[in-house]
């Protein structure tokens, strides 16, 4: 990390409430990646899979309105919509905008982006693609930093809800 670069606020927040929890976490320090292919080079212990890609989604609802919500899956998977479709009820969905993203989280840049969608007001569900991993790792509120955790812990504190099949 660059001398005197500071991490987004968000960063602190999310250690800050692993402590309350009294659980077991570590953090990394790394050069900035945008890519969770990127991000695995640089955590060791980790793999892609471990990941945990917290992506933000604008979902169209039957009713014609309209909502963000936070998708957290594997490093190594994709998407799946008519999974979302089936599992959300939704009609559609598309990714948030960088810009958006930035309004969304007040500043954290897409790549960035914790898996703790309630810290920014979005419901948050986590994909099944992840849920054979003990631990987890991911970008802490900005792209040169990175916490891991153990999955189990971080289900209890995110309180994400699981999509499955």
């Amino acid at each position: 990390m660059a001398a005197g670069k500071r991490l987004h606020p968000i960063s602190n927040k999310i250690v800050d409430l692993l402590k309350k929890h009294k659980v077991w976490y570590q953090t990394f320090h790394h050069q900035p990646v945008k890519t969770s292919q990127e991000a695995a080079k640089l955590r060791g212990g980790y793999s892609l899979h471990q990941g945990a890609k917290a992506l933000i989604l604008k979902v169209y609802l039957k009713d014609k309105k309209t909502k963000f919500i936070m998708l957290v899956l594997a490093g190594d998977a994709v998407v799946d919509r008519k999974k979302l479709k089936r599992r959300l009820g939704i009609k559609s969905s598309r990714f948030a905008t960088a810009d958006e993203v930035k309004e969304i989280t007040k500043g954290v840049l897409p790549g960035g982006i914790p898996p703790f969608g309630g810290l920014f007001g979005l419901e948050t569900y986590l994909d099944d693609s992840i849920l054979d991993n003990q631990k987890i790792v991911f970008n802490a509120g900005d792209r040169c930093f990175s916490v891991g955790m153990k999955l189990t812990d971080y289900q209890t504190i995110s309180g994400a809800v699981v999509l499955t099949d």
